[in-house]
Parts: C-alpha cells; sequence; structure tokens
C-alpha cells in the first residue's frame, strides 16, 4: 500500500544517492528541485500513509510526497531543502514519529 500526494511541477529525472537526495547540490542549483527520503515510525496501513502525505503537503515548497507503510519510508520532492523540524511538526501532527533521514 502507498499513498502518494503530487501537485504540478516539471519533469526531474531520478538518481536517488546514500544521502536520500535525488540530485547534488550543483543540479539543484539550476532547477531547485529536491528529494529526500525519511524515516517515519508507526505507520502500518494505507491511512497512516495518507494522514503523513498531507501533513506533510502541507509545508511550503513541498511538491509531492510518497509514504510507503510497509517500509517506513516517506519520499518528499520539494523546490528547495525542507526544515528537518518542520517535517518533524507535520509528522508528530499525523500522529507518527520521524526517525530521521533514511
Amino acid at each position: 500500500m502507498t499513498a502518494e500526494t503530487e501537485t504540478p511541477q516539471a519533469a526531474t529525472g531520478s538518481c536517488c544517492s546514500p544521502t536520500g537526495s535525488c540530485h547534488d547540490s550543483a543540479a539543484d542549483a539550476g532547477t531547485g528541485a529536491v528529494t529526500t527520503v525519511y524515516e517515519v515510525k508507526g505507520m502500518t496501513c494505507g491511512h497512516c500513509e495518507g494522514a503523513v502525505s498531507e501533513e506533510i503537503s502541507g509545508i511550503a515548497g513541498v511538491t509531492s510526497v510518497k509514504a510507503v507503510a510497509s517500509t517506513g519510508l516517506v519520499t518528499v520532492a520539494s523546490q528547495a531543502p525542507l526544515d528537518e523540524e518542520a517535517v518533524r511538526a507535520a509528522v508528530d501532527e499525523a500522529g507518527y514519529e520521524l526517525v530521521g533521514r533514511a
């Protein structure tokens, strides 16, 4: 089960790195696109995925969110790097725990 929230954006390629970012900072300088993967504790079903996705989608600059309960991973695309405390607050508001970047 997965829940995905997406807003229209320019197409970008994926080249995910071990740091959870799909683009290096040099590539981001021109497009401003950043993809970060977070680990969230407590998601068990589609409802959980939707709740987390909805809250994170409310953060300014977020363009898409994909949560996967079975892995606990949440992939967030944004126009610029996000403040981890804002992500933590959104996940907390949804009723789950942000472990950190995956």
